[in-house]
């Protein structure tokens, strides 16, 4: 194999696995998995990856953002959240993600986007309600709804790298 090729096949493997990684920040992981495929499969022609193979990712991260977009609604909802508490837990994750980057040698980011996602809801449900109990609640269905939202975007992100890896090998 030409240096070049395994330089460019290295890449590709790097930003599939960028992709999975992203998805803890709240970021399309499985788009940025697909658009990946896309690019290596033009690139080579189509030789290893076709269109069925391209079509069945396109459905799994459809079916993966769409989840992770219910998940995490769905657990603000049952708590008691509004649809401005569910707004601010996806601006309080993002926020929180870049705050505390710098902590814990980039840790940081996973969990300031887990809590600024409580704390964007928990806010936004404070501020409209004037009551702690029901904000706290609200708060903590926005947290376990995009717990689960992340763990089921990211299964689905593995079977697509999985299927990818696959095909090539």
């Amino acid at each position: 194999m030409p240096p070049l090729e395994i330089a460019g096949l290295t890449v590709f493997v790097l930003v599939l696995f960028l992709g999975l990684f992203s998805i803890i920040f709240g970021l399309p992981g499985t788009v940025i998995i697909l658009i990946d495929v896309v690019i290596y499969s033009f690139i080579t022609g189509f030789e290893k990856i076709g269109c069925k193979i391209i079509i069945i990712l396109i459905l799994i991260s459809l079916l993966a953002e769409t989840l992770d977009f219910i998940l995490g609604s769905a657990g603000a909802k049952k708590f008691g959240s509004s649809k401005k508490g569910a707004a601010a837990a996806l601006v309080g994750g993002i926020v929180g993600a870049i705050l505390m980057t710098p902590l814990l040698l980039g840790l940081g980011a996973v969990i300031g986007a887990f809590l600024g996602g409580f704390a964007g809801t928990f806010l936004v449900e404070f501020i409209q309600q004037k009551n702690l109990k029901p904000a706290v609640r609200a708060g903590w269905g926005a947290l376990l709804g995009r717990i689960a939202g992340v763990f089921a975007k990211g299964f689905f992100a593995l079977v697509m790298i999985i299927i990818t890896l696959s095909a090539i090998y």
